[in-house]
């Protein structure tokens, strides 16, 4: 055996050996957990459950432990009633299983831009105690992926006292600045078990739900040029516009996240990364959403880079993609363009995420189209989405000066650079017809128009 040999024979056998000399049961490593430390939570699908289950399980022994994360997915046990002497539960993006103990008092609520959020960490604003997290089997230099969710997740475990790992054969190795050494590990719990799912733009429609977001993906794949890079948000209207961008060229990939949705359309040559002006030839994201088949499609794949979300979402960044297309959806849009996005009236419903973000980033940007999105009334057809005014206690995400473009199922409304009357006349040539006359008379009166 050669010298060389022996030095990567023997590199090797110390990586297991500090490996091995970690791993402890779950029950273990959260017993380092004490009252009053903050501790935080792998983000999205990548909720590490054999350790939170293991720390909620030693609840009558805790108070006042503060559990930190963006959006989860799967259950809570920390966030049931009756657990807010033990646990309380700071979220800065709600998810629906997080948003009634939000509302009803049990949790908190952080306002933030998402490319803001690691910041919060880096600075030390916020100084967690412990982080658990969910990652990849070490490579053979001792680094385990994040997997799954890299961006939101990465800066603040790394700004931990204690970092303990729920290590996982199932987890995705994604690539990027997407790793951790095992030696910035206290603890390993080894598992076995599926990474949870959440494909985007499923459940069940109505025809003509499925035609009102036909259409409006419809709209915004014609205002995607050849060789554009796109942001896609979440949910069913950015997945619709997948549907319609079979004859599109050259498309590129620059979002805080992607779905299910990308992989057929990289696979039919659609995205191809190939005219990006920033990271050509690569698709850049902080974390995915999806199923197995996505996960499988990230794994390993050098296509794909996955970065901090301070990186990916920072509005400077994103302005260097030309032709950035960014897309998200909004709750409802007044007639001067305020959009609200993250409650109903006063009631909190999600968060910032991402949509300022690219907004800003997108209109910053060469070619650059900077798009809100959403049918022109409620599921039930009863409610106009776009409105005199904002619903009572209503938060402003977007303001009317950030927003360009305004699309629902009748078209689209550019709203760049008009005075209040001209966007009052565009935004109510969108709304639905049986809503048009009502708007401008409130226009009117109100002399808007």
């Amino acid at each position: 055996m050669t010298t060389e040999m022996t030095t990567k024979v023997n590199y090797a056998s110390n990586i297991l050996k500090n490996y091995s000399s970690k791993v402890v049961s779950a029950d273990q490593a959260v017993s380092i957990i004490k009252s009053g430390d903050k501790v935080l939570v792998h983000s999205n699908c990548a909720i590490p459950a054999k350790l939170v289950n293991a720390l909620v399980a030693k609840r009558d022994r805790l108070e006042n432990v503060e559990i930190l994360h963006v959006l989860a997915v799967g259950p809570l046990p920390y966030l049931e009633p009756g657990m807010e002497k033990h646990f309380r539960h700071r979220s800065f993006f709600m998810g629906a299983n997080v948003r009634p103990a939000v509302n009803e008092g049990r949790a908190d609520f952080t306002p933030i831009y998402l490319y803001e959020y690691p910041l919060l960490f880096s600075r030390g604003i916020i100084k967690p105690n412990i982080a658990l997290i969910h990652v990849s089997p070490p490579d053979e230099h001792g680094f385990c992926s994040y997997g799954v969710e890299v961006g939101i997740t990465k800066t603040p475990a790394e700004k931990a006292d204690t970092i303990i790992a729920q290590v996982n054969p199932n987890m995705p190795r994604a690539l990027g600045d997407s790793f951790i050494h095992i030696n910035r590990i206290k603890y390993i719990v080894e598992t076995d078990e599926p990474i949870l799912e959440l494909p985007q733009g499923e459940g069940s429609m109505s025809a003509e739900q499925e035609d009102i977001y036909s259409r409006i993906g419809m709209y915004i794949a014609e205002m995607i040029e050849d060789g554009s890079t796109m942001q896609m948000g979440i949910g069913v209207i950015p997945d619709s516009v997948l549907k319609f961008l079979g004859t599109k060229k050259d498309l590129g990939i620059h979002s805080e996240m992607f779905s299910d949705g990308i992989v057929s359309l990289v696979e039919r040559g659609i995205i191809t990364n190939a005219r990006k002006t920033l990271h050509p030839g690569k698709m850049i994201a902080g974390f995915v959403l999806g199923s197995r088949r996505l996960y499988d499609f990230i794994d390993n794949n050098p296509m794909i880079e996955f970065h901090p979300q301070e990186y990916v979402n920072d509005p400077f960044v994103i302005a260097q993609n030309k032709k950035m297309v960014a897309i998200n959806s909004a709750i409802e849009v007044d007639i001067t363009g305020q959009v609200c996005s993250d409650s109903i009236g006063s009631r909190l419903f999600s968060g910032f995420g991402g949509q300022v973000d690219f907004i800003r980033g997108a209109s910053r940007s060469e070619g650059g189209k900077p798009i809100i999105a959403l049918p022109a009334t409620t599921k039930d057809g009863n409610i106009s989405r776009i409105v005199n005014h904002l619903k009572p206690g209503a938060g402003v995400v977007t303001n009317r000066a950030d927003v360009h473009y305004v699309v629902s199922e009748y078209g689209v409304a550019d709203l760049f650079g008009k005075c209040i009357r001209e966007r009052v006349t565009a935004l109510i040539k969108i709304a639905h017809p049986k809503f048009r006359d009502e708007l401008a008379a409130y226009a009117k009166k109100n002399n808007y128009l």
